[in-house]
């Protein structure tokens, strides 16, 4: 059975962006990003991939090149008129506008045993934490203070989930720390 991976990177004060709504900083070397063990075993063990509409559109609707080549669902309220660009025998882009669950249950659906990886959009990692469908929770810190923006874990109810370490992976410039959700 799949599991469901929550993963976000965020600055050292918890934040997922800046003031500005700016990942620049979160992301200095994507070349080395994509050398990294913890990214290395997301793209082996991810069967399909649920992202927020921002995440998509941060990539301007072109996923040429994407690390993961498997099947995405986008969440959104409305889906672009513009075809997504990118897409091959491996990476099929699908809008879910019945909301979060039905996107995880989709990719669940087409992952097979592989993983679902949650890739972009605090919001859509907030819901899905919310509404107990997350299996682990995927945290990368970068030592870089933003001191306001958005945050990862807001939003998240008054019991947010008991989260137990499974593993930590220092890369150079960042640190991924691996969580089980006790459920």
């Amino acid at each position: 059975m799949a599991k469901v991976i929550v993963g976000m990177t965020t600055s050292l004060d918890g934040f997922v962006n800046d003031r500005n709504g700016s990942v620049e900083r979160l992301y200095p070397d994507l070349e080395a990003l994509r050398k990294t063990e913890f990214l290395k075993e997301a793209i082996a063990y991810t069967g399909a991939v649920v992202m927020g509409r921002r995440a998509y559109d941060m990539a301007s609707g072109d996923f040429t090149g994407y690390e993961f080549q498997v099947p995405i669902f986008v969440v959104t309220h409305r889906p672009p008129k513009e075809t997504p660009k990118g897409q091959n025998a491996s990476l099929s882009i699908t809008f879910v506008t019945e909301g979060t669950e039905a996107a995880v249950q989709r990719a669940k659906k087409a992952a097979g045993t592989r993983d679902v990886t949650v890739v972009g959009g605090a919001s859509t990692a907030q819901q899905i934490i919310r509404a107990g469908l997350a299996d682990e929770v995927e945290v990368g810190i970068i030592p870089v203070l933003f001191g306001e923006g958005l945050r990862f874990f807001e939003n998240l109810d008054d019991r947010p989930p008991q989260l137990e370490t499974v593993k930590v992976m220092k890369s150079p410039g960042r640190i991924d720390i691996r969580y089980r959700v006790v459920k």
